[in-house]
C-alpha cells in the first residue's frame, strides 16, 4: 500500500538514544531497551527502571546514559498463578486494593503475602543495588500493571510512569526514520 512504512523491530542494533554496556546486548528484551530510551530521555540519571510485567525487571542505566544491565524476577501474576497451581486447596486470586495487614480468608491471606511478600522482594533487591552508585543515588521509576499497587508501599521514593516502555517506543520511532 502507498505510504506504508515497515514496522521499527527493536532491537540493540537500532538507534536508541542509550549506550549498550552489556556483554551480549542481543539477549535484552525490547521492552527492556524501549524502558531505558525513555528513562534516558526524561529522567536525572543515573536510574533504575522497574516493570511490574510477566516478569519484574530491573534495568540500570548509569549516570553517563549507558544501558549496563539489570535483575529479572518473577512477576506478581507468574507467583500467584503458581501457587493456585501447585497446591491443592489454594485457589487463584485476583490482586486488588490494598489487602491489610491480616488475612481473614484463605484469598484475603494469599493477597496480603502476594503483594506485601513481593514489596519485600523488591526493597530487598534494591538494597542490594543500592550501594553500588557513587554519589548520585539513582532515580527509580516503576511502570507495568502492578506497579502502583506494589510500589505504594516501598520505603524510598518511585515515580510511577505507566506509559514508560511505549514513550520509549515513540522515541526509538523518532531516533529512526524510515524511508
Amino acid at each position: 500500500e502507498k505510504g506504508r512504512q515497515p514496522p521499527l523491530i527493536v532491537t540493540h542494533r537500532i538507534r536508541l538514544g542509550v549506550r549498550i554496556d552489556y556483554p551480549c546486548p542481543a539477549t535484552i528484551g525490547a521492552d527492556r531497551l524501549a524502558n531505558a530510551c525513555a528513562a534516558v530521555t526524561r529522567f536525572k540519571l543515573p536510574v533504575i527502571a522497574l516493570d511490574f510485567g510477566t516478569a519484574l525487571t530491573f534495568d540500570v542505566i548509569s549516570r553517563n546514559g549507558a544501558y549496563i544491565g539489570g535483575v529479572i524476577a518473577p512477576g506478581l501474576p507468574l507467583m500467584t498463578r503458581y501457587l493456585a497451581e501447585r497446591t491443592e486447596l489454594l485457589p487463584q486470586i485476583e490482586i486488588k486494593g490494598h489487602p491489610g495487614w491480616l488475612g481473614r480468608s484463605t484469598v484475603s491471606a494469599m493477597q496480603i503475602g502476594a503483594v506485601v511478600g513481593y514489596r519485600g522482594m523488591v526493597e530487598g533487591i534494591l538494597s542490594e543495588m543500592m550501594p553500588h552508585f557513587k554519589g548520585r543515588a539513582p532515580t527509580l521509576l516503576a511502570t507495568g500493571g502492578y506497579a502502583a499497587q506494589v510500589v505504594a508501599g516501598l520505603r524510598r521514593p518511585v515515580k510511577l510512569v505507566p506509559n514508560l516502555t511505549l514513550e520509549g517506543l515513540i522515541r526509538m520511532y523518532e531516533l529512526n526514520p524510515r524511508p
